[in-house]
């Protein structure tokens, strides 16, 4: 589903990226873990070319992008539409209700009609546990909600994959379950994610595999089981000592 070869990014003289490999099969979740700075959010970001990688190919199903060359920006733009992001901030237009912000996507990108984006957005607010509240504008609604409503705004557009941001960290705790049950229920259909998380209780029990960045590489990658019970790499087991 996601094949990445040779992936590097630069921002000037820093590289963030240093040469990434990484196949995720479909219906798969990967879960990347590591500390700030390691690259893991500028990772889900090539993934969605909401950052132009520097070197190196991303496909995702059939459709290819090879960063050696310059890529058409028609090109960039379809490819982005095989993937739904969700980010830290829940980026809701305020003015709009709950309802109106999963219809947009499919009203103004796809040009599906009113009604069936409609019904569409009811069915997912519904599927994230939110059919009560259709009609509430952001301000009306907990962060865990708001972040609920990104989740399916994101799934409105028929996403191949999704990607999530760090989903739960501006979340207060108690808030935090609503998002991650959400997210299981999407593992748990099939839906193919790659998930940057620091909730390593989700990690365990929704990870397919395990990914461990430090430092823009990819440092080990493993079932669960394995990589929090017994990591092989002496970096991976200094860093979960801290975080444990």
């Amino acid at each position: 589903m996601i094949t990445i070869k040779g992936l590097t990014k630069k921002f000037d003289d820093l590289e963030v990226l240093k040469g990434i490999d990484l196949e995720v099969e479909k219906g798969k979740v990967v879960v990347v873990i590591g500390p700030s700075g390691s690259g893991k959010t500028t990772l889900l970001r090539c993934i969605n070319i909401l950052e132009t990688p520097t070197s190196g190919s991303i496909t995702i199903s059939n459709s290819q992008l090879d960063f050696s060359k310059t890529v058409p920006k028609k090109r960039i733009s379809a490819f982005r539409s095989l993937t739904g992001m969700v980010f830290q901030s829940y980026n809701l237009f305020p003015h709009k209700t709950a309802l109106e912000n999963v219809m947009e996507g499919p009203v103004i990108v796809k040009k599906e009609s009113s009604a069936n984006a409609s019904r569409k957005a009811e069915q997912l607010l519904s599927k994230v546990g939110l059919g009560d509240k259709l009609h509430y504008y952001p301000f009306q609604l907990s962060g865990g909600q708001q972040q609920r409503v990104g989740i399916a705004r994101a799934l409105a557009m028929e996403p191949k994959v999704m990607l999530f941001d760090e989903p739960t960290s501006a979340l207060d705790p108690e808030l935090v379950g609503d998002v991650l049950k959400a997210m299981k229920d999407l593992a748990s259909e099939g839906m193919t994610m790659v998930v940057v998380s620091h909730e390593m209780r989700f990690a365990r029990e929704a990870a397919d595999e395990v990914i461990f960045m430090d430092r823009g590489i990819i440092i080990e990658r493993g079932a669960p089981e394995q990589i929090f019970s017994t990591p092989k790499e002496e970096r991976t087991q200094q860093f979960l000592q801290m975080i444990q």
